[in-house]
């Protein structure tokens, strides 16, 4: 495969999975829109772990389907046979590990290189995500403790 149509490839999958990535985390934060905060605190705490939760295996799921993506197009091509071994080296090489055990041939190592950079990409998106995630339900937890601390003060007002 000449190098111009292994990055014309490249390219082409990079860009489904840039989109399949953006629709699975609009879809995400689309779920999480219906997380409302409780009123009983342990009950906000469950739901938090559930949120927690849903996002790993969400994120998780994602990444699996991506992988599955490129190990997909290495069949299409023709580079490898069983899926077994697509999986392995698109999983390794996604997550740049990259052990070196199974290797793409002459006229096709661009496409490994290229996913390693696609899968460190998403990863670090997913990364921020999840950040922005946790980050946001510590800030519902505080806005949680602190309603609880004025409701308690406001009962013991002494001018009401």
């Amino acid at each position: 495969m000449s190098l111009a149509h292994q990055l014309f490839l490249a390219s082409l999958i990079v860009a489904l999975m840039v989109l399949f990535h953006l629709l699975g985390l609009a879809g995400l934060l689309a779920l999480l829109r219906r997380h409302r905060r409780a009123r009983a605190r342990t009950i906000d705490m469950a739901m938090s772990v559930a949120v927690v939760m849903t996002v790993a295996f969400g994120l998780f799921a994602l990444h699996t389907i991506e992988i599955w993506g490129w190990a997909a197009a290495f069949r299409m091509i023709g580079i490898f046979g069983g899926w077994e071994e697509a999986l392995y080296f698109s999983t390794s090489t996604y997550v740049t590990i990259g052990y070196g055990d199974v290797v793409l041939p002459h006229g096709s190592r661009i496409l490994g290189a290229i996913e390693g950079a696609n899968g460190i990409i998403l990863l670090g998106w997913s990364t921020a995500f999840f950040f922005n995630i946790v980050d946001r339900l510590k800030l519902l937890e505080r806005q949680l403790e602190d309603d609880g601390r004025h409701g308690r003060a406001e009962d013991h007002d002494p001018g009401r």
